[in-house]
């Protein structure tokens, strides 16, 4: 295999190599808890918690400490508040994840903004400064970054080729930056969970689509891919059809990505989108039936580790434990899920399909 003067060059190559392998371990997954600060106000709101810099500090506080909790997470993915915030007892959360074996990681892009002349079709901001953003970011602590850009997806139009091509774009020119200074760069190209009858078969002709074309501008970008994270869509219908089985979203889950990612490829994380905290266990459990596989199929979820767990907290100190077990049982839930060991009950079972927009310069998935 040609190696490219890019990895040559690259005093990270081997770094990146390491931290990539090692986030993706077998019965491992990625917290995301890099909602932006107006998206946790949001979240925090929902349970009656006040949006403060204190608040958020402390619903992060309760996620980072629990006990255990870096037997079944590998990486956490921080906002840029986070990153730089310590504990309430003055400790740098960077810090307290590295103590537990959890890899910092730090979402770089700076949100969505419309594409003149689509249908409502978005692209991803933050490649200006990029470079000197990452320096200060690994210098804090972080070894991998996150961007999301975001593909629109119905029964026929969308989505366009303009957007396919100007986010495909966008996520390799920024996994370059980042593997140029040393972060392992999560590529996250969503085929994003809307409203519509569009079947699973188009979400996954779609995904295959846009999965094509982001590596081929990876490549062309000279990528190293033994130091990406890939972080897709399940293949999932709109939210007009009815609620596939899992064996059926692991069946054109596990087809796309055979079709689409390169085996060189390290671990595919998938977000759990609008999916219920149960419903991401069970379609990750499926999805291990089918291998073996080049990559690691495992994940990386937000409010299907979050939800029922600061609904748990909901701000009063006396619920902190119950909450942080909580998020432990449910993260070891999806441990066992990666392993296809997953057997139940479920820690917080039934809760039907999410309903979401596209949240506009918002994360968390």
């Amino acid at each position: 295999m040609m190696t490219t003067a890019f990895e040559k060059e690259n005093q990270y190559a081997e770094e990146l190599r390491k931290t990539a392998a090692y986030i993706g371990a077998p019965g491992k997954g990625i917290l995301a808890s890099d909602e932006s600060n107006v998206t946790t106000g949001k979240r925090l709101g929902s349970v009656g918690i006040e949006n403060t810099e204190d608040n958020r500090r402390d619903w992060r506080q309760l996620l980072y400490t629990a006990p255990g909790l870096g037997q079944y997470i590998s990486g956490a993915i921080l906002f840029d508040e986070t990153l730089f915030q310590s504990s309430a007892d003055g400790v740098p959360f960077v810090e307290i994840l590295q103590k537990q074996g959890i890899v910092p990681g730090i979402k770089v892009d700076t949100g969505l903004q419309p594409i003149y002349g689509t249908d409502g079709e978005t692209s991803t901001q933050g490649l200006d400064g990029l470079a000197d953003r990452c320096k200060k970011y690994y210098a804090q602590g972080a070894r991998f970054a996150k961007w999301r850009a975001v593909l629109k997806v119905d029964s026929s139009v969308h989505p366009s080729s303009t957007a396919i091509l100007e986010n495909c774009h966008a996520l390799a020119r920024y996994a370059q930056i980042c593997q140029a200074n040393g972060l392992v760069p999560i590529v996250e190209p969503e085929v994003t969970l809307g409203e519509g009858d569009y079947s699973i078969e188009r979400t996954a002709y779609i995904s295959e689509k846009v999965n094509s074309h982001t590596f081929r501008l990876l490549n062309e970008y000279d990528v190293m891919l033994e130091g990406i994270l890939l972080k897709p869509n399940m293949i999932l219908p709109g939210l007009d059809v009815s609620t596939p089985s899992p064996e059926e979203v692991a069946k054109y889950t596990v087809r796309t990505m055979l079709r689409s990612v390169p085996a060189a490829v390290p671990s595919i994380h998938f977000l759990s989108g609008g999916m219920s905290e149960e419903e991401a266990t069970l379609n990750l459990n499926a999805l291990q039936a089918y291998g073996p596989y080049p990559w690691s199929l495992t994940f990386s979820y937000g409010r299907a580790l979050q939800s029922s767990t600061l609904k748990t907290w909901s701000g009063k100190p006396e619920n902190i434990q119950a909450a942080q077990e909580r998020l432990v049982a449910l993260a070891k839930a999806n441990s066992e899920a990666q392993l296809g060991n997953y057997k139940g009950p479920h820690p917080s079972p039934g809760g039907g399909r999410i309903l979401q927009a596209l949240r506009l310069g918002g994360a968390g998935k």
